[in-house]
């Protein structure tokens, strides 16, 4: 986990410390435990009331949410290093996920499947909520099924905040990123299989799996990007999905000259189910 030292200086008997430019009181104390993390909290997560958020600047720009890196810290001590996922509302995004993936899933509250329906500006603003907190449920999902996976701190409105990937302020290569070529990629390959295996032991599948929401950190596949992600037995297509992330990143390992065996991986995969 990457840190940095809180940049302001702040006497320790001053009585009024307020955020300064591109800051925020964090919003751990206001979440409710359903909307934090796996226990136990890694050591770096920052829980003191007293913490600051400082926005370091965005790390990428997507179709449906963009990617910020802020710093969580208790003015004067060492912080840690957030990713913090955005989404927008459709009204402002590209926003054309297929309903196929909502399949199997059940919005409760009845006023807002409405308003969804309608894209109201209530309903944009809980489609945006709706697919925050899907991503957080399959982090804490994934995490706990022991799938590699950024760690999730916790979840506010729109906003997913998780484990900055990377090193400093540089965030983790995508797995497309790669310069390796056939045998070099085959310890890649293992991980990215054991990832799938792990997915459908939980009876999941990521349902959009590719070299692209892979991360490459020192040697170590990390998969980002799960708000889709599709349980299986209750989704009609969760095999269709499954096979289709086998099919994708096996395309991909053999166009960089290693080969694969994508009908064994999913005959694996269905076994693992059971």
């Amino acid at each position: 986990m990457s840190s940095l030292r809180f940049d302001a200086t702040f006497p320790s008997d001053s009585p009024l410390l307020e955020p300064g430019p591109d800051q925020r009181w964090t919003t751990w104390p206001a979440s409710s435990p359903t909307q934090r993390g796996p226990l136990p909290y890694p050591e770096w997560v920052v829980t003191e009331a007293g913490a600051f958020d400082t926005e370091l600047g965005i790390v990428k720009t997507g179709k449906e949410a963009d990617l910020y890196l802020i710093e969580r810290a208790v003015p004067g001590t060492t912080g840690t290093l957030l990713a913090a996922k955005r989404y927008r509302s459709t009204h402002h995004s590209d926003f054309h996920r297929s309903g196929s993936y909502e399949e199997g899933r059940v919005m409760r509250n009845t006023r807002d499947v409405r308003a969804v329906g309608r894209k109201s500006a209530h309903g944009r603003s809980v489609a945006a909520g709706h697919w925050a907190a899907s991503e957080f449920a399959a982090l804490s999902l994934a995490w706990r099924s022991g799938v590699p996976v950024p760690y999730p701190v916790q979840v506010s409105d729109t906003e997913v905040l998780m484990e900055f990937i990377g090193d400093g302020r540089a965030a983790a290569p995508r797995l497309a990123q790669s310069r390796l070529h056939g045998g070099e990629l085959a310890d890649a390959y293992r991980q990215v299989v054991e990832i799938l295996t792990a997915f459908a032991r939980a009876g999941f599948a990521h349902g959009d799996l590719s070299p692209y929401n892979l991360l490459e950190h020192h040697g170590r596949i990390v998969v980002i990007d799960l708000p889709q992600i599709v349980d299986v037995a209750a989704n009609p297509q969760g095999m269709d999905f499954m096979y289709r992330d086998v099919i994708n990143v096996s395309t991909w390992f053999a166009r960089r000259g290693l080969d694969n065996d994508p009908e064994s991986v999913f005959a694996d995969l269905v076994a693992a189910m059971w």
